[in-house]
C-alpha cells in the first residue's frame, strides 16, 4: 500500500491503483443501493441530501441505517463547508470516481437552498450521477433525468444545476 500527502492529510492507495477514499465511497454506494434499490425503495425516511453526504463520507454515521436525515437548510450549510463551486469544465476529463482523488457534486436548484443532491460518480457513462430521487429509491440518472424529476420544485433547467469539489 502507498500513502500520499493530499489536501492536509494522509490517504492511502490499494496495490491496484484505486484510493482508499474511493472505495470506501463505492462500497457506501452499493450499501445504499442495496437498503434504497429503486425496486425496494426507502424514499419517504431519506433525502438525496443524506445518501450523496453519507456516501462522500460528510457526516458521522457508522452505516446507511444510522444516518440521520438531512434537510435542505443544514445540506447547504454542510455545502458551505465541505465544498467549494467550480465550473462543470473544471471536472477532470474522463472522470471516474474509482480512478480520481477529486470528488463532485452536483446541485439542482438554488445552492443556498438546493433541491437535490447527486454525485457525479462516472462522466463517460450514460447515466453519470448516483442519487437517491424523492419518490424512488437509490440509482443513476442522467442530467436530464434529474432536471426532469424536479421541475415542479422550480428547477427550470441547466442554469440550475451547479457543480462542486470536495474540499
Amino acid at each position: 500500500m502507498n500513502y500520499y500527502f493530499q489536501d492536509g492529510h494522509y490517504a492511502a492507495e490499494t496495490t491496484n491503483g484505486l484510493d482508499i477514499d474511493s472505495v470506501l465511497m463505492m462500497e457506501r454506494m452499493d450499501e445504499v443501493e442495496n437498503m434504497s434499490a429503486r425496486e425496494n425503495p426507502i424514499y419517504d425516511q431519506i433525502s438525496s441530501f443524506s445518501v450523496a453526504l453519507y456516501v462522500l463520507g460528510c457526516c458521522e454515521a457508522d452505516d446507511f441505517l444510522s444516518m440521520q436525515d438531512i434537510d435542505e437548510c443544514y445540506a447547504a450549510e454542510l455545502l458551505k463547508i465541505n465544498f467549494v463551486e467550480i465550473n462543470k469544465t473544471d471536472i477532470t476529463p474522463g472522470y471516474k470516481i474509482s480512478n480520481n482523488r477529486e470528488k463532485y457534486l452536483m446541485v439542482l436548484g438554488d445552492p443556498v437552498f438546493p433541491k437535490h443532491f447527486a454525485i457525479i460518480v462516472n462522466m463517460e457513462k450514460e447515466r453519470p450521477f448516483f442519487s437517491k430521487l424523492r419518490y424512488f429509491g437509490s440509482g443513476y440518472d442522467t442530467l436530464e433525468e434529474l432536471i426532469h424529476e424536479y421541475l415542479d420544485e422550480g428547477v427550470t433547467g441547466y442554469e440550475d444545476v451547479h457543480y462542486f469539489r470536495l474540499i
